[in-house]
């Protein structure tokens, strides 16, 4: 389970995507006030927001083409600063990847904990990302393992044998047998129908 960080913020970059508007002005102090360093930017984020700790943005009048990397896919948390509770704005906010939100306008109370929430929350994504990612990879190598046990058993062998072949196969090149699959896969995927039928009448 993630836990959430609440070590101090000190140091921490912030950006602000919102028009200028003194609107901005008391969650700019209380970011700087908690120990961010915090500044605006528009119409678009500049290309090092990439090395940015946090991104507030404008869910009502900022788009996909103000941020440099796609919907969803922030390198950094990002809260959004919400004014109206149009449908399609909440969508869109939501769509870019909205770790936490600040209702406009903004005061000095609840900014922390809009940080530390939006942190949490990314923290969580990368997790279940990475995941994710794992899992597949490791179904990946399950079926990649079945495939390999089955070019033993067209040659000739049962099961068991073929699972037994690929594991000393395994041993024999020192790898792992998700590795020796891989190999006697696409070494199998290389070859012509003729040569495997060669293969399989010679077994």
């Amino acid at each position: 389970m993630t836990r959430m960080r609440t070590e101090s913020l000190g140091g921490a970059r912030a950006l602000v995507l919102h028009r200028p508007h003194p609107a901005t002005q008391p969650l700019l102090r209380q970011l700087h006030v908690i120990g961010l360093e915090a500044r605006e930017a528009w119409p678009e984020l500049p290309t090092e927001a990439v090395t940015a700790d946090f991104v507030f943005y404008d869910a009502d009048m900022a788009h996909d083409g103000q941020f440099p990397w796609a919907p969803g896919a922030s390198p950094m948390p990002m809260i959004a600063l919400i004014g109206s509770e149009a449908p399609g704005r909440l969508r869109w906010a939501m769509t870019m990847g909205a770790h936490a939100q600040l209702l406009k306008p903004v005061s000095g109370s609840g900014v922390y904990a809009a940080l530390l929430v939006a942190r949490s929350n990314f923290d969580r994504t990368i997790e279940a990302s990475a995941r994710i990612t794992d899992l597949e990879r490791r179904l990946s190598a399950r079926q990649t393992i079945v495939q390999a046990v089955m070019i033993f058993v067209l040659r000739g062998k049962s099961q068991s044998e073929a699972y037994e072949l690929l594991r000393r196969t395994a041993t024999a090149w020192r790898v792992t047998i998700e590795e020796a699959a891989e190999r006697l896969v696409a070494s199998h995927s290389s070859e012509s129908p003729a040569d495997d039928s060669k293969r399989v009448d010679q077994s």
